[in-house]
């Protein structure tokens, strides 16, 4: 029997929404903080410097995109289990993801260690970027691996409600990484000046020191443990359904993390000025997408959970206050980008050209965060929290393959368009497909249980 919320769980939904919410912004907040600070510190060693490591960080940004939909994945099914009240099956579920992520964070690391030209003359022809970026990639290496299980383990905290512990890990490695890299970029205490080696160097030690200190708080914690023993663990029934759901994710992330890095090959061949203002809109564009990344991850765990407990009609009502914060997240990313937007004008160490370029890339993004927080919320928040992964899938299958990418690359190459309407042209993506996802939604075909019973029995293990 599906159960009802009473009037009083309902007004409750704000306030535990916002607990979860809040750890998650902050933590995205200080992620785009280190972002913003590599590029303030290489803004002193060059635009070179700068163009580089963006162009090769597309790697660690797309690898995170596969972090985070097998961290979705596996979300989906520990919210729901968690809302039931069976962590076994979280523990089970944490095994199998982490099966995955150590598997394809190995290939990366391979790649970035042996072959880093090659990934880099992928984004660009240009000499210079490819051989700054290619020390930084190899270096970089060792973070891959690293990521590969911090990641999934703390997107499994998350997903049962511990994001202050979440949180205070990633807070402390994002702060270790930025002062790694001043010391390192700018030679403090004595360290040599490395430069984008330094930014590489740090990052990788700060990543290590993340791993270390999830494996220590899990030993002393009640909750769900870090066990690479776990990936041994063997559930018949488990494993179907996180391939069911957690591979639609995870396909649905890399074909959007993909497609975007494409955004970047086009504007990479467009010269290193497009490149270099590229970098400072990514950054700021972070900053601005906070908030509404944050209201997607809470509202999905938070809806997940109550669909765990069969309160079908309290999910129904909790997701459509979710939209709501979604749509004033971003209002309020657009209002940030255009605040920031005289301070990145002013103290930008660019040519002419680029400082151009970035002046309307940042108007650009202070409408566009609008379409990617409605869209965030919806595909990756609360369609995954009723076990829809796969709508997403297709969706940006056909918006970034079918349209965005072959467009822009048609506006760059083909028609020859200048940097500025072929940038306008692919922030076009999340508007093309904003219709389709509203219409998904209205029709509530993503909100069920997926729970199972007798888990554990001989059959299903």
């Amino acid at each position: 029997m599906v159960k009802t919320a009473s009037p009083k769980v309902q007004d409750e939904f704000y306030k535990q929404i916002f607990r979860l919410t809040l750890p998650i912004v902050l933590q995205n907040l200080l992620s785009a903080a280190v972002n913003s600070a590599d590029v303030l510190m290489l803004n002193y060693v060059g635009q070179s410097a700068i163009a580089a490591v963006s162009l090769a960080s597309q790697y660690a940004s797309v690898l995170h995109m596969v972090y985070y939909g097998l961290g979705t994945g596996a979300t989906i099914l520990c919210a729901q289990y968690y809302g039931k009240g069976d962590m076994r099956a979280i523990e089970t579920v944490e095994g199998i993801a982490l099966r995955f992520s150590m598997l394809i964070s190995f290939g990366f690391a391979v790649f970035a260690l042996f072959a880093p030209q090659w990934m880099m003359k992928l984004f660009t022809n240009d000499a210079e970027l490819i051989a700054i970026g290619a020390s930084y990639l190899r270096i970089l290496s060792v973070s891959y691996l690293c990521c590969g299980v911090a990641e999934v383990h703390l997107s499994i905290l998350r997903s049962v409600e511990r994001v202050v512990v979440s949180t205070s890990l990633n807070t402390m490695t994002f702060l270790l990484n930025v002062a790694l890299n001043a010391v390192f970029i700018f030679g403090l205490f004595g360290a040599p000046k490395l430069g984008v080696i330094g930014v590489a160097i740090a990052t990788s030690i700060s990543r290590m020191v993340e791993l270390i200190a999830c494996f220590i708080v899990s030993a002393v914690s009640r909750d769900v443990k870090l066990k690479l023993s776990a990936v041994f663990c063997r559930n018949r029934l488990l494993l179907q359904d996180f391939i069911r759901l957690a591979v639609p994710a995870l396909g649905n992330d890399i074909v959007w993390g993909v497609g975007f890095s494409m955004y970047s090959v086009i504007i990479g061949h467009m010269g290193s000025d497009a490149v270099a203002a590229n970098s400072f809109v990514s950054v700021v564009r972070n900053l601005g997408t906070v908030l509404c990344y944050g209201v997607a991850s809470g509202g999905g765990i938070l809806v997940g959970k109550i669909i765990g407990k069969n309160c079908l009609q309290e999910a129904r009502e909790g997701a459509k206050k979710v939209v709501k914060l979604t749509v004033l997240s971003g209002i309020v990313g657009g209002l940030i980008v255009l605040a920031v937007m005289p301070f990145a004008l002013k103290y930008a160490s660019l040519t002419d050209t680029a400082m151009h370029y970035l002046k309307y890339m940042m108007l650009i993004n202070a409408y566009y965060i609008m379409g990617t927080a409605l869209n965030t919320t919806l595909i990756a928040g609360i369609f995954r929290a009723g076990g829809d992964s796969k709508f997403g899938f297709y969706c940006d299958i056909f918006d970034m393959w079918c349209y965005a990418v072959p467009l822009g690359f048609i506006a760059a190459f083909v028609l020859k368009l200048p940097v500025l309407w072929v940038y306008f042209l692919i922030c076009t993506d999340e508007f093309a497909k904003l219709p389709f996802v509203i219409k998904r939604y209205k029709s509530e075909e993503w909100l069920c249980n997926i729970t199972r019973d007798d888990l554990f029995s001989e059959e299903a293990a």
